[in-house]
């Protein structure tokens, strides 16, 4: 296999890197979960820089099959076999996909025909919200670990949602002013998330809202604990203050104010249930498994 043979020589690459480093924080890999490359040769990579780097954060942006759009027939095989690389080995796992970014895409910005261009637009929104605090200076600043500490309740539910607030389209960058409050509503919306699944199915364990531009942080507390009073239902009780804030002064580029929302809920079952009966429907037919006893 490809992988194997060639592991060593990015663990080479990305020792030379970390070598450089002052302070290392940790790695963010990402990867789809249905091709071949990304969940055969990005798990094997994760693995090894988990060897290497025990005590460094592993954070992986992860492109999980989505329900209506397939790319590959094998999707569910390769999926299910590096959702338990992912389960031992990742800290914290953001879960994307695609139809989900189809769908933001369709509906909120309104682009009939959208390219992966637009779909990348979307994720590297939530990419650079969450490492934002890394970055830049603010008046509350969290990093991956921070993220990890607050968001992981027990080691292995660290999948989560991600959303992002306030979508914009590629060239048009928003004219009106946007609020914390209207954040704070477009950030919690079902329709935001960047994964098939929908909160209001099961409940938030955790969930961090970061925000970045000239925003008050009293304003911020107030709207999260209007949101977990309002929302009572939809957030674990033993648990109390589930909602970890960040602040940072700089805001993304064109915008005045953003937030970035990452969510640790119970409903991402429904993502990993629909992989499990797609992977139950083939496996039971031993359809397409010569390809994977033959590679080993």
């Amino acid at each position: 296999t490809e992988g194997a043979e060639l592991v060593d020589q990015v663990i080479d690459v990305v020792r030379r890197e970390a070598e450089a480093c002052d302070c290392l924080q940790g790695f963010q890999i990402t990867h789809s979960l249905g091709g071949g490359t990304g969940a055969g040769m990005g798990t094997l990579l994760i693995s090894k820089i988990r060897e290497e780097f025990p005590d460094r954060m592993m954070a992986t942006f992860s492109v999980v099959p989505s329900p209506k759009v397939s790319d590959t027939v094998v999707e569910p095989y390769n999926a299910t076999l590096s959702v338990h690389q992912l389960v031992e080995h990742s800290d914290e796992t953001f879960c994307i996909d695609n139809e989900a970014l189809y769908d933001i895409c369709m509906r909120t910005l309104k682009l009939s025909q959208p390219s992966y261009g637009d779909l990348n637009h979307l994720v590297s929104a939530v990419m650079s919200g969450v490492t934002t605090s890394l970055r830049f200076p603010g008046q509350l600043n969290s990093d991956l670990r921070k993220l990890a500490v607050n968001m992981v309740p027990f080691p292995r539910l660290h999948f989560f949602m991600v959303g992002f607030a306030p979508l914009t389209s590629r060239g048009g960058h928003q004219y009106r002013q946007v609020s914390v409050p209207e954040l704070t509503q477009q950030m919690f919306d079902p329709k935001n998330m960047m994964a098939a699944s929908d909160f209001r199915n099961g409940r938030y364990l955790t969930c961090s809202a970061l925000f970045r531009g000239k925003v008050s942080m009293k304003e911020v507390e107030d709207q999260m604990r209007n949101v977990q009073n309002k929302n009572q239902s939809y957030f674990v009780e033993w648990i109390p203050n589930n909602v970890q804030t960040a602040l940072c002064s700089v805001p993304p580029r064109g915008l005045k104010m953003s937030s970035t929302f990452v969510g640790n809920s119970t409903s991402i079952q429904e993502l990993f249930k629909r992989v499990g009966d797609q992977f139950t429907a083939m496996f039971r037919r031993k359809a397409f498994l010569h390809w994977y006893t033959g590679e080993g």
